[in-house]
This record gives structure tokens, C-alpha cells and sequence, in this order.
């Protein structure tokens, strides 16, 4: 594949959001960084929420993955409407009724500073690892194949290429914020869905495959089972079941970024609408994912050779190599198509990230809001965070670099369970009790069970048991019994 071709791509793809970047930021203010003037229209928000949620990692690992898992991450995929289903019908009215700008201030007003100040910290150490794994599988891509000279030799380190996306992703959303977000997760987000039924569609041909004749290949190989029913695994299909109800609570519904354009429609029973019709567009898309995926372990079983370009020393296969190896192989058109896919479903993880991460530390960490601060004065601090949150976005992408051993689904999802799981503990103290707990206690809770859950999980102790992506409700039951030992009625 010509790198030229692909870079030249990515420039004009780049361009264009630069363009609806400048339409969508006239006359943007703070609030209109913040919260999108809550003027933003409902369907729009949850049809570009399709882009952000599933970003770089759904694009390249979940394909991938099913070479080594099948369609066991399925079941996740229908537990999901549980999960959505409490967000829209429990933690966005709380939002709405509480007029938060910030979702973990409800946390100040239910227990007290700590609380507080302990939602915020784990949220921005959540978005800030989950989001740059999620960036880095990107770019990591965008180096491998589009940076490299004919001789072998890279065109730049990868710490620049690592800043230079950085910085294009918050040039372009600098000014406009969440209500320049709302609209290039939009466009991205149909990039992404046509790259992919194109990429399906090219694949296909290659393999001498029509629709039907796809759909009867998928059924019958053994990628396509769904159920794990082994229940050591951590892919167990109950545990990845389980996950689903939870996972969303904790990734969406108490992920700053991902509330933070729902609270931009102008109403609750918008937001709700908007919240639904999401998860009700991602299953669907999910599921071409998993499809697309097994057509490509089917075509890396009929071509060894590319195969053998994605299996390690020891032997296993490269689940994240997968894709992109098998689109570059083909004609030109097909690597164009994924790459523009590609770098559609990446911007939106990276711009949506630093902007919530922005967010959050501005009004959280620094108090802003509490603040008697002119307009100028909220703006230079604001733009100031935003540079520091891009700066350990390109570090830790370059520490990704140097650790990247496993497949990035697992790895977000490995480190979601960790950040968000004490979160999602204290949110349900909060809103299924009416007890209160020791204000100072809670970042001492939220740091211990972590640790001692992760020994369990590796084994530390010399007995261990595997909870798979369960391990996020494993970590928020701990935090809600850890809260109840320090419990006191509300005064």
C-alpha cells in the first residue's frame, strides 16, 4: 500500500473536520465548550455517540478478536440494554434535577469534598489511560503503515506522530468544545459505518462470496459461536452478560465525556431518547464488527502467509494486527477505505476525551465555577488544562508503546474494571441508599479494594480467580461494602 495515498488521505480527512469545526465554534463560549448551550439535538447526540463509544478499539480489536474469541463478546453486547436502560432512567434525571455541569459534583453534595474530589481524580485517571490506549492502537497503525520508508527505516519517532494527532485533535476542537464534538462524531461516525460494510463488501469479493453466501461461511465456521460456556474464562458468556449490565453504568453513565453531550439536549426526556436510541444503534453495528471479523479470520485461514505476519514468537496470534494487514494486502481502494475508517472512529475517543478531561479538572479539581472569574480569565485557564491533558495523553501513549502485549479491547476493559469499578461503588451507595459514610474514608476505600482485587485476579497471594470483565462489579460491590463499614445516618 503507498503511504503517499495514505497520507494524503488523512490530510483531507483531517481538513474537513477543520472545516466544520470553524462552522460549528461561531460565536462558542464556555458554556458552550462545557455543555453545548444545552441546545443540541437529541438524535444527533446519540447517533454520533455510536462513533465515540465504539472508537479505534471497536474498528481494529473486536474484528481482530474473534480470531482468538469468536462472538463471545456478544453477550456483553445484549447485557448492554440493561445498562443503558438505567442511565436514561436513573442517573440522567438525578443529573437533570441537580443541573450539574460536572456529574461527580452530585457526589460533594451527597457525602462532601473527598467524595468529591475522589470521583473527579478517578474519572481523569479512567478517560486519560482508557482513552489513550484507545489512540495509540491508532497511531500505532498510522506509523506501521503509512511512516515507514521503502527501506524499513521510520519516517519520525513516535512520540511526534503521537503529538502531532494529539494536537489536531484539540485544534479542532479548542474553541467549539462538546457542541463542535455533537456534530464531528456525526460525520465520523458515518465514515466509520460505510468503511466498514465497504471493507466487508471488498473482502467478500476477494474470498469469491456474495451475501448469502457470507452469511451461510459465518454461520457455519466455528468463530461465529457465541456462548463460552466454561465458566473459568473470563469470556464465560454469563460473566461477559453480567459485564454488559454494568459496564455501561460505569463507562457511560458515569463517564464525564460521554454524559456530558447527553446533558447538552435541551430536556431529560430528550436526553433519554437519546440515550436509548444509542445503545439501540450500537448493537446492530456491533454485531457487522463481529461479522467483518469473522470473514477476516476465515480469510487469514485461507491465506498462511498473512497469517503468519500476525502471529508473535510465542505463537499467538496479534489480534489488533489482523485488520489493517488484511486491508493493506488488498487493492488500494481497500486500504483506503479501512483507513479512513480508521482514523474516523479514532478522532472522536481523542477529541471527546481531552474535552471531558478538560471538563472535569476546570471545574472539579480547579473549582472554576466556584470562582469569580471574568470570561477571559475561565478561558486561559481552560485552554491551559487543555494542553497539559494533551501532554499526558502523548506520554502515555508512548509508554503504550513500549508495554502494547495484549489485545487493546482487553486492555481497556482491564483497566475500565480498575478506575471505573470504585466509582460505580460509590454512585450506588449514593443513590440506593440513604445512609451516609465517612467523607475522608472514601479515596482510602477506593484505592484498597482495587489493590486487593487485582492480587486476587494475578494471584498474588498464590490463589487467584480469573473474573473476566465481571471484575468491575466484583470492585464497585467491595467499594459499596467498604462505604457501609463507615456508615451513619444522614443528618
Amino acid at each position: 500500500m503507498n503511504s503517499t495515498i495514505l497520507l494524503i488521505t488523512f490530510l483531507v480527512y483531517t481538513a474537513i473536520l477543520f472545516v466544520i469545526a470553524h462552522v460549528t465554534s461561531k460565536k462558542a463560549d464556555n458554556s458552550s465548550y462545557f455543555t453545548g448551550n444545552r441546545k443540541s439535538n437529541w438524535f444527533i447526540v446519540a447517533y454520533g455517540m455510536i462513533g465515540a463509544s465504539l472508537s479505534g478499539v471497536s474498528f481494529m480489536s473486536v474484528p481482530g478478536n474473534v480470531y482468538n474469541e469468536r462472538f463471545w463478546y456478544l453477550p456483553m453486547l445484549i447485557g448492554m440494554i440493561g445498562g443503558y436502560a438505567v442511565i436514561a432512567g436513573v442517573l440522567l434525571p438525578l443529573y437533570y434535577r441537580m443541573n450539574l455541569t460536572s456529574i461527580y459534583a452530585y457526589l460533594e453534595k451527597r457525602f462532601g469534598v473527598c467524595s468529591y474530589k475522589t470521583g473527579a481524580s478517578f474519572f481523569i485517571i479512567s478517560r486519560l489511560l482508557g482513552a489513550t490506549v484507545r489512540t495509540f492502537l491508532v497511531v500505532f497503525v498510522i506509523y506501521n503503515f503509512v511512516l515507514i520508508r521503502p527501506d524499513g527505516s521510520p519516517m519520525m519517532p513516535f512520540w511526534l506522530a503521537s503529538a502531532i494527532f494529539v494536537l489536531i485533535a484539540i485544534l479542532y476542537t479548542l474553541k467549539g468544545g462538546v457542541k463542535t464534538i455533537i456534530w464531528t462524531d456525526t460525520f465520523q461516525t458515518t465514515f466509520m459505518i460505510v468503511a466498514v460494510v465497504l471493507s466487508l463488501l471488498f473482502i467478500c469479493k476477494e474470498l469469491g462470496w456474495g451475501f448469502s453466501e457470507m452469511l451461510s461461511n459465518v454461520h457455519a465456521d466455528s468463530h461465529s459461536d457465541i456462548f463460552d460456556t466454561d465458566w473459568s474464562h473470563g469470556t464465560n458468556w454469563l460473566k461477559r452478560f453480567i459485564s454488559g449490565l454494568v459496564v455501561p453504568i460505569a463507562m457511560t453513565g458515569l463517564d464525564q465525556s460521554m454524559i456530558q453531550k447527553s446533558l447538552s439536549c435541551k430536556n431529560l426526556k430528550e436526553s433519554q431518547k437519546n440515550m436509548m436510541t444509542s445503545v439501540a444503534m450500537m448493537i446492530p453495528v456491533n454485531l457487522l464488527f463481529l461479522t467483518i471479523g469473522a470473514v477476516l479470520a476465515i480469510f487469514m485461514i485461507n491465506h498462511p502467509d498473512l497469517l503468519a505476519s500476525v502471529t508473535g514468537a510465542t505463537g499467538s496470534v496479534e489480534a489488533d494486527k489482523i485488520f489493517p494487514t488484511v486491508a493493506f494486502s488488498l487493492r488500494p481502494v481497500v486500504g483506503v477505505v479501512f483507513f479512513v475508517g480508521l482514523i474516523s472512529a479514532a478522532y472522536p475517543s481523542c477529541a471527546n476525551a481531552i474535552t471531558s478531561l478538560t471538563t472535569s479538572a476546570s471545574i472539579d479539581l480547579i473549582g472554576m465555577e466556584k470562582r469569580e472569574w471574568d470570561e477571559q480569565k475561565k478561558k486561559k485557564v481552560r485552554q491551559t488544562v487543555n494542553v497539559i491533558m494533551a501532554i499526558l495523553f502523548v506520554i502515555l501513549m508512548v509508554a503504550f508503546n513500549a508495554l502494547k502485549s495484549d489485545s487493546v479491547i482487553n486492555m481497556v476493559y482491564a483497566i475500565a474494571s480498575y478506575t471505573y469499578g470504585p466509582l460505580l461503588g460509590v454512585f450506588m451507595y449514593g443513590i440506593l441508599t440513604k445512609w451516609n459514610t465517612c467523607d475522608k474514608a472514601v479515596p482510602f476505600i477506593c484505592v484498597i479494594v482495587p489493590v486487593i482485587c487485582y492480587c486476587i485476579q494475578n494471584s498474588v497471594f498464590g490463589w487467584g480467580y480469573n473474573f473476566g470483565f465481571a471484575l468491575i462489579l466484583v470492585i464497585a460491590a467491595l467499594t459499596f461494602l467498604g462505604m457501609m463499614l463507615f456508615s451513619k445516618k444522614n443528618s
